[in-house]
């Protein structure tokens, strides 16, 4: 008997799985792959609140509620099941789901633990219950499920969730957050050994890195918010963050402070990523705050931050960026703090009198950090148009200086040709006499 388990529970399933038949699930971590299936009444199960698919709207959901250990106190308690299936209703996808939960039902089993908490299966079983409960659909008064030995431990648990995640009949999509801190959660417990990651996640080193690179960048513009914004709401915002992450690894810190404040101000308001990937230079800034001093309304919110500034957000600032030089460099970190710690909703007092929503002033933000993707873009291209005549003869220098290394070797085939050789020779001497003229 396994004390940690409620023994109420344990028992009622135990009477079931006495009976019932083995059926094989590869994915399970232990030689014995094939496990109990039982039908279950889908009342009785309870969601996991260790469900990493569901982690940041966890994350979102304590913050708001206020209750730190919201899954935690009693995850299988009422508060913490009905704030979980709340979480997985409301997942993309969902509707889809249970309509086709509605029309052929469920096909694979879910996997259960030995008293009844899903390990897999949580969003169809969420479905099912809508069924029953709202609807009386038949199809969805039980869910068919694997039932895990009585000592299955924590570390066989997410093993055998990165197994079904890899496998395409029981793969329940991940958003690229959950994913990363699922990586992150992995990462922390192996010793910091990103080829063990790697190898349980099915992915490359490469691969699991970018992704926790990701993260940690989210972290930071999270952190900023103080509160009002969440990882979770920036799931539809993977491009920048993985575009954001790559460019400014190698790069100085004030280059990398000043991408990035463009970047979260960009992915804040709404820009689209292939825009903001014209800002990745070092000297953005300047062609944000260009646009904004051309705007009349973002000239006044420069100078609402500049007054609504003060130590304390100073401070946040410090811990979140890292402090010194980079906190201290002029750039767009204090317009993009206050924004970001207010709602949509929110109202700001501008100079004169003047009261504007949070959310307009994010449109007038988003307008402006697009044009000066743009007008960065177009300089780009002026750049290279400068440029490209040197460009073009270095790289002629450099065939020439090849073509010279292989000639003798080209003189004693079979196929050589002096007279054509000779021949191209004059006319890269008239290129030359024609370009030396101009």
């Amino acid at each position: 008997m396994n004390p940690v388990l409620d023994q109420e529970r344990a028992e009622f399933l135990a009477a079931r799985v006495a009976s019932a038949k083995l059926q094989l699930l590869p994915q399970w971590v232990r030689p014995e792959k094939e496990l109990p299936v039982v039908s279950l009444p889908i009342e009785w199960v309870r969601f996991s609140t260790l469900n990493h698919r569901t982690r940041a709207e966890q994350m979102r959901d304590i913050k708001t509620s206020g209750i730190a250990d919201l899954f935690t106190a009693d995850p299988l308690g009422p508060a913490a099941q009905e704030a979980q299936l709340k979480i997985l209703a409301s997942q993309e996808g969902f509707e889809a789901l249970r309509g086709d939960l509605r029309e052929r039902g469920q096909l694979e089993p879910a996997v259960v633990t030995a008293e009844g908490v899903l390990i897999n299966g949580n969003r169809r079983s969420a479905g099912l219950r809508d069924l029953w409960l709202s609807d009386h659909d038949p199809k969805g008064r039980y869910v068919r499920a694997f039932v895990l030995p009585a000592d299955t431990t924590a570390d066989e648990l997410i093993d055998l969730e990165t197994e079904l995640q890899v496998a395409k009949d029981y793969r329940e999509d991940y958003s690229w957050v959950n994913e990363a801190l699922l990586i992150e959660e992995i990462f922390e417990s192996s010793n910091k050994d990103w080829d063990r990651v790697a190898q349980r996640m099915r992915l490359k080193p490469a691969e699991v890195r970018a992704q926790y690179d990701k993260l940690q960048q989210l972290y930071q513009l999270v952190a900023m918010s103080n509160g009002t914004r969440h990882h979770a709401d920036f799931v539809d915002n993977e491009s920048a963050f993985e575009e954001l992450s790559k460019h400014i690894k190698d790069k100085p810190l004030t280059e990398a402070a000043a991408v990035r404040s463009v970047y979260f101000l960009g992915t804040l308001s709404g820009v689209n990523y292939r825009d903001l990937r014209h800002l990745r230079r070092k000297d953005a800034v300047a062609f944000v705050r260009g646009e904004f001093e051309g705007d009349p309304t973002l000239t006044n919110l420069l100078s609402v931050v500049e007054d609504a500034q003060d130590l304390s957000e100073q401070d946040l600032l410090d811990d979140v960026l890292g402090g010194g030089p980079v906190a201290s460099t002029p750039d767009l970190t204090p317009v993009l703090s206050f924004l970001a710690q207010r709602t949509a909703q929110a109202i700001v007092d501008l100079p004169g009198g003047e009261q504007v929503p949070v959310q307009e002033l994010l449109n007038s933000v988003c307008s402006a950090v697009t044009a000066a993707a743009k007008e960065a873009s177009e300089d780009a291209k002026d750049s290279q148009a400068a440029i490209a005549p040197l460009v073009r003869l270095t790289s002629a220098k450099d065939d020439i200086a090849r073509a010279a290394a292989t000639l003798a070797k080209a003189r004693v085939q079979d196929g050589w040709d002096e007279a054509a050789y000779k021949q191209k020779v004059d006319e890269v001497r008239a290129a030359l006499a024609q370009i030396e003229a101009l």
